[in-house]
């Protein structure tokens, strides 16, 4: 991350740089290619039922997993039946990946299917039953599954990828693409002071003229969950020493909430986004915190689902209390042109699918 953003400095950071310049010009003609194909017949397949897609515009977290949440929830209660589909990135035979654990967590009766193919996937769940709306995980990219609402995350910490395409940057489509969205989110807006969320507001705007609404969200904090499936009110944090780690795609983010709410932090680990953790991992883990003197060690919810089965079955025994930071998405600003958007996709499409 340093040598992309510039932070690196010498000649040979410079030398490198210039070398990821090089792979981004092949990295956009591949785009090019791509956006041609779409213009071929039958490129882009329409599903029974409305379509929502949630994505952006980076790579790394923008908030889209607890997005997706906030989103199916609202739709329940609006009196649909939603429908999530990803395309199961980091699943393995069959399983369920870090995203659709955590999903189970945050919205357990909403159904998710993970299918690369993901209009089929709609499809087939829709010829058995009612689907006023699919939401697509992670749906911005994939344009061959025709939508009716496109929204598009933009982190409040990084929000344009360093103004580069990959692997140059952070962008998987050059900022030109933000003018496909329907509505724009920034998220983790409780990171930035009020007049730097007003400043980033404004930025936006030059880049997508025309009116796109552009809504605000937070990351809230929701508890702390330990696993015996026992509960702590945030505020249990503050003034304590706590070791954290974390295998998210921006961990800094997950640090800067933890000392926000007072917690002393350290040592702090992360690891690659959708790492799959050991049981050496995790060990390592609790006696890192141990040595540290540390008597809790915090990770993300999207991480603790993939910690507690080997502290259930005992191939772990903590040293050190293990807890989850959970957190909501709610949206600050905005929240009632979700709505207005959403509820004409629901009275066209009650009862779809329904056998």
């Amino acid at each position: 991350m340093a040598l992309v953003s510039g932070e690196t400095r010498g000649v040979v950071a410079s030398l490198a740089r210039a070398g990821l310049g090089i792979l981004a010009l092949l990295y956009r003609l591949g785009l090019v290619a791509a956006n041609l194909r779409r213009l071929l017949p039958g490129s882009v397949q329409r599903p029974p039922c409305p379509v929502v897609s949630v994505g952006n515009l980076t790579v790394g977290g923008t908030g889209k997993t607890p997005m997706v949440a906030c989103l199916a929830n609202l739709v329940a209660r609006m009196g649909g039946a939603p429908l999530i589909v990803s395309r199961g990135y980091g699943s393995a035979e069959g399983r369920p990946n870090d995203e659709a654990r955590e999903l189970e967590r945050l919205c357990p009766t909403v159904p998710h299917l993970q299918d690369p193919d993901r209009v089929r996937a709609i499809r087939r769940w829709a010829a058995r039953h009612r689907c006023d709306l699919a939401i697509l995980d992670d749906g911005f990219q994939h344009r061959r599954c025709a939508r009716d609402l496109d929204i598009v995350l933009l982190d409040a910490l990084r929000p344009f990828g360093y103004g580069r395409l990959l692997p140059r940057g952070l962008l998987r489509e050059p900022l030109s693409a933000l003018r496909r969205a329907d509505i724009l989110v920034i998220t983790r807006t409780e990171l930035l002071a009020a007049r730097e969320v007003a400043d980033l507001k404004a930025e936006v705007a030059r880049l997508v003229p025309g009116g796109t609404p552009l809504l605000l969200a937070e990351h809230r904090p929701a508890g702390i969950l330990l696993p015996d499936g026992s509960r702590r009110g945030v505020e249990w944090l503050a003034g304590r020493e706590v070791a954290a780690a974390c295998a998210v795609a921006n961990p800094q983010a997950f640090r800067m909430t933890l000392e926000a709410l007072g917690a002393r932090v350290a040592p702090f680990d992360a690891f690659r986004d959708h790492h799959v953790y050991t049981r050496e991992d995790l060990n390592r883990l609790v006696g890192a915190a141990e040595a540290a003197g540390a008597k809790t060690l915090v990770t993300t919810g999207k991480d603790f689902v993939k910690w507690f089965p080997m502290i259930e079955a005992g191939d772990v025994v903590p040293s050190v209390e293990v807890a989850a930071f959970e957190i909501t998405l709610c949206v600050t600003e905005g929240e009632d042109v979700l709505r207005r958007r959403i509820a004409p996709l629901l009275a066209g499409s009650k009862g779809q699918g329904e056998p």
